[in-house]
């Protein structure tokens, strides 16, 4: 598939910034919309449908979690937040609300283009084969048969307790995108503790060890400290 038949939303209000990212979409094969409000952004988005937004927060008119809100109202539409806010809060707010992803500025241009064509390549999956075909997750030698609620790397079958299993499912379901750790306590467990987070640590732990992760390689399982884990 062509980069090229993609189409890109940009919503950033500081002129420099705005031209900056769809010159560098552009420079990837991209069709870029640049936007600067946040109500331009929602007329855009509906006059375009887009393949990705990329949004920015701190919008002139309007809070731009306001756009992400309006968006997941009707939309699974891949959604990149690219702002200044670093917070814990903001990320795990912008994330539970929809986003599929969270980049902080200063940004590099190589990390970005990657978690664009991350969110790009899992959209075009799910729309193509729908979310999970033949009742089956492939990548990179790891399988997950659904109906059997078995995995294995590499062929080799990997033992995992029913709730290791469950947080395997729930990530690759919503492959390339941060859930949070409030999120997946929510789904897994079905209520929140002052022990929940130490308990969900631990079972990851104890997931990424068999499916042999190691520490500065690429591994299946993403961390990102404070916020929440990405398969």
């Amino acid at each position: 598939m062509k980069s090229n038949r993609y189409k890109i939303l940009v919503v950033e209000d500081e002129p420099n910034i705005n031209e900056f990212v769809c010159t560098l979409l552009e420079a990837g094969g991209y069709q870029v919309v640049p936007a600067l409000s946040g109500s331009s952004a929602m007329l855009l988005y509906n006059s375009h449908r887009p393949d990705l937004i990329i949004l920015d927060l701190g919008l002139p008119d309007m809070d731009g979690l306001n756009v992400l809100r309006y968006v997941r109202e009707s939309s699974l539409t891949p959604i990149i937040v690219l702002s200044a806010r670093d917070g814990e809060m903001d990320k795990v707010e912008a994330l539970n609300m929809g986003a599929n992803d969270y980049v902080t500025k200063p940004f590099g241009s190589e990390e970005f283009l990657a978690r664009v064509r991350t969110a790009l390549r899992v959209a075009s999956h799910r729309s193509e084969n729908g979310m999970f075909p033949g009742g089956r997750f492939e990548t990179d030698g790891l399988v997950i048969d659904y109906d059997a609620r078995s995995v294995s790397v590499d062929g080799q079958q990997i033992k995992l307790t029913q709730t290791e299993y469950n947080i395997v499912a729930l990530l690759s379901e919503h492959v390339g995108k941060m859930l949070t750790y409030d999120f997946i306590i929510h789904e897994i467990w079905g209520y929140n503790d002052t022990g929940s987070i130490k308990k969900l640590q631990v079972n990851m732990a104890n997931i990424r060890r068999k499916l042999g992760d190691k520490p500065g390689k690429k591994n299946y399982i993403v961390n990102e400290l404070g916020v929440g884990y990405r398969m």
